[in-house]
């Protein structure tokens, strides 16, 4: 029997049970969608953190607390919540002086309330010196940015983000306004242009930076840095500069043997390196979930297959009795299951890139996350190449049982 007729043959079957035959396709649709969505979500999740890194600033050395122990994937201690007191004024004034780095400044991070007439709102605060406003990238859209001479007075002035700014103050102008920090007045200078979110989730719109030395002695209470970040000079190549970095850190901390490091230096490229390591396996966890459903809607169609082979047992019975050969008969089951799988991963990939589509408008018109529209087409091959193989594979046992019935037997079924 010529390929083209079985499949005529198999398609007429179908029609004859429509309902059926959409509620067989219907497991491999939710599949399929689901396989689509989860691994968009996925593609534009990771598009947007790695995004976030490289919008940071460029040319960038990052220098935590804390060693990770020799794993690319293992976090400093210091992101892990331990307190690691190592970075400090001396580490400062000696990466100041390395000729491969153009900026440094350090970071003091904590968390408040600041408080402006009856309008209070919690906000991460950041203690840093005013290298750290080109480093990242940060521009003034009103006033100005705190200088050296506020830091080295310990003035009580800060710059905050756009989106406070107006949560804040509403319509009336920040500048030179007074507000409260841990019950400490502070008055503001500056008002950053609008960045969005940054690294890590941080909503840099709602930030406030202030003198680290306001922010160390009289605000969080500590005598070393979170963190130092380091803009590289554009002379050196940035894997020298970092490693200049570890060896002034090395020498500072009188530190001999690289396995007692007390510190991590990464390079913008490491974390996102790292970045881009731990999204690709938060992909396939997702593509792993949403298989699931494919599975079951595999184990559907094997079931209403062996349904259909029952209510055919004439049918089979008739067509080995003119001639049909056990082959012609697995390949009409195969090719009805590959059918159903076929169209409804059409229908699910479909599906799949319209919910992707409203939850990409949703995300975009209703939150301030920067998402990204991912439709990748390694996800769509990858749905269609497993919904027919979902066809072939769960298809294979209800066409053998259909090719085992004898004629006479089959002619004889009521």
């Amino acid at each position: 029997m010529r390929l083209q007729d079985t499949i005529k043959t198999a398609a007429k079957s179908l029609l004859r049970s429509k309902t059926r035959t959409a509620l067989t396709m219907l497991g491999i649709i939710i599949g399929i969608g689901s396989v689509i969505l989860l691994m968009s979500i996925g593609q534009s999740a990771q598009d947007l953190i790695i995004g976030q890194v490289q919008g940071a600033g460029s040319n960038l050395v990052f220098v935590i607390p804390g060693s990770n122990k020799g794993s690319r994937l293992a976090p400093p201690a210091a992101a892990q919540g331990i307190i690691i007191k190592t970075l400090n004024k001396n580490d400062l004034v000696a990466l100041k002086n390395e000729a491969s780095i153009d900026l440094v400044a350090p970071e003091v991070r904590g968390q408040a309330r600041i408080i402006y007439g009856n309008n209070d709102q919690a906000v991460t605060f950041e203690g840093t010196m005013p290298d750290f406003f080109p480093i990242r990238n940060f521009t003034i859209a009103k006033g100005h940015a705190f200088t050296q001479s506020d830091v080295d007075s310990f003035n009580h002035v800060i710059v905050i983000g756009s989106k406070l700014a107006d949560k804040l103050f509403s319509r009336f102008d920040p500048i030179g306004k007074t507000v409260r920090l841990k019950n400490i007045t502070f008055t503001v200078v500056g008002v950053l242009d609008s960045k969005g979110v940054g690294p890590f989730g941080i909503d840099q719109d709602e930030l406030v930076l202030m003198p680290v030395s306001v922010a160390q002695k009289q605000l969080v209470g500590i005598d070393y840095y979170n963190s130092l970040v380091i803009q590289a000079n554009a002379n050196y190549d940035i894997a020298f500069a970092q490693s200049r970095v570890v060896s002034v850190l090395r020498q500072n901390h009188h530190i001999t043997n690289p396995d007692k490091d007390d510190f991590t230096v990464q390079t913008q490229a490491d974390a996102i390196d790292l970045l881009g390591s731990i999204t690709s396996v938060l992909k396939l966890f997702l593509a792993a979930i949403a298989s699931i459903s494919l599975l079951v809607g595999g184990i559907g169609i094997m079931n209403i297959m062996l349904v259909s082979v029952v209510e055919r047992t004439k049918e089979i019975g008739l067509r080995k009795a003119v001639g049909a050969t056990d082959r012609d008969v697995i390949t009409q089951f195969l090719v009805e299951a590959a059918i159903l799988t076929l169209f409804g991963g059409i229908i699910g990939i479909a599906f799949g890139a319209l919910f992707t589509t409203i939850i990409y408008f949703a995300i975009v018109n209703f939150s301030t996350i920067e998402w990204t529209f991912a439709l990748p087409l390694s996800a769509i091959a990858l749905a269609t190449g497993v919904s027919v193989l979902i066809g072939l594979v769960f298809g294979i046992y209800p066409a053998r049982q259909a090719a085992r019935k004898s004629p006479i037997e089959a002619l004889r079924y009521e």
